[in-house]
């Protein structure tokens, strides 16, 4: 009988020391499936460039019809954070202040030198990714690690004051 006993006291010690998953509310366990943001730039930016998504590439264009890199970071400074900038990659680089590549953050304004004269624009979202408006892809998220972008990576800028 005290091995019955001794059995069942050590059956239920385990059983109550064992992990079990809590149970969530519907709504949390919704809210753990979205995709996470850092802050409020990069979901607001994220919805933007959803609304963008795959649009074509077009040099000089500025609508749905087919944008460029500098009109792209133009309308999702306005449309994303109410930020009015210059629509030309040559002017946006003049703006705010200069960043390390490795002290980037939401928002900042990234440049690369894609060829003697011509210069390529996109904004930082997270995790290394940013926005931009390839010429091959068209409105896209791109990563720095990405060999191309490693390369021709030339400075970033800080518009916003955080």
């Amino acid at each position: 009988m005290q091995k019955f006993f001794l059995a069942l006291l050590l059956t239920l010690l385990f059983v109550g020391c064992s992990q079990t998953k809590p149970h969530l509310p519907q709504q949390q366990k919704q809210q753990q499936k979205q995709k996470p943001y850092k802050n409020v730039i990069t979901k607001n930016l994220f919805e933007e460039y959803k609304k963008w998504e795959g649009v074509a590439y077009k040099f000089g264009g500025a609508s749905m019809n087919g944008i460029d890199c500098s009109a792209l970071v133009q309308r999702l400074y306005r449309d994303a954070l109410g930020i009015k900038i210059p629509r030309s990659t040559k002017e946006q680089i003049k703006l705010g202040k200069y960043v390390a590549r490795n002290r980037l953050r939401e928002g900042d304004i990234i440049f690369f030198k894609t060829g003697y004269k011509s210069m390529h624009s996109g904004i930082y979202l997270q995790r290394g990714n940013f926005i931009n408006a390839s010429s091959t892809h068209g409105v896209t998220l791109s990563n720095l690690n990405n060999p191309y972008w490693r390369a021709h990576y030339f400075q970033s800028r800080r518009v916003l004051h955080y």
